[in-house]
């Protein structure tokens, strides 16, 4: 009988928060996160990376964690938990690929495809143009532009190298080496994280 579910998120932060700076505010999100009974089961670096989309802002500190919920926690519970610690730290939801104070992304949830395969294949292959303007009314999983972000997939490698995508078979570390090498340059480690 499986008694839990396996998670993995995605953290980011380019703005102050009072007197937090980006990078003690991602720390403490992690903690808030544990504090309200999710267990972090491995925890990136931390990791600087320009603003996306380039010029919208002050770089990122990024990072990603694998995470364990209770079996019964549905996706909406999940999400709902991120968006309040979000909220918690500041994350005021005003503009799509804005500045912000915290950022949390839920980006699996172990092999699930959610809502369904048509729906996450139509999310994912929205043109740059539509992905800019439009924004999901319901969750969906494996977070369509995964593949595409290397402030994700850096990360993301530090704890689920072999996650493997349920649609497309590939894991982390191979969409990872797909990405153009400069994309992956521009993600640098923390050396004091």
């Amino acid at each position: 009988m499986v008694t839990e579910k396996h998670a993995l998120i995605a953290l980011g932060a380019n703005l102050d928060f009072g007197k937090m700076s980006p990078m003690e505010t991602i720390r403490a999100a992690l903690a808030e996160l544990v504090r309200r009974g999710v267990q972090i089961t491995c925890a990136s670096k931390l990791y600087q990376t320009p603003c996306f989309p380039a010029g919208a802002g002050p770089d990122y500190i990024n990072a990603a964690a694998a995470i364990t919920l209770r079996h019964d926690t549905s996706p909406a519970e999940i999400l709902a938990c991120l968006h309040d610690v979000e909220a918690e730290f500041g994350r005021e939801r005003l503009q799509r690929w804005g500045m912000r104070t915290l950022d949390i992304d839920l980006l699996a949830l172990g092999e699930s495809v959610l809502p369904d395969r048509n729906t996450h294949m139509h999310w994912q292959s929205l043109s740059p143009d539509d992905q800019r303007r439009l924004a999901p009314d319901q969750l969906i999983l494996p977070h369509p532009r995964l593949a595409e972000r290397a402030f994700v997939l850096v990360p993301l490698n530090d704890v689920a190298p072999g996650w493997q995508h349920p649609i497309t078979g590939l894991t982390v570390a191979q969409m990872l080496a797909a990405l153009p090498r400069q994309d992956r340059a521009n993600v640098i480690p923390i050396a004091s994280a």
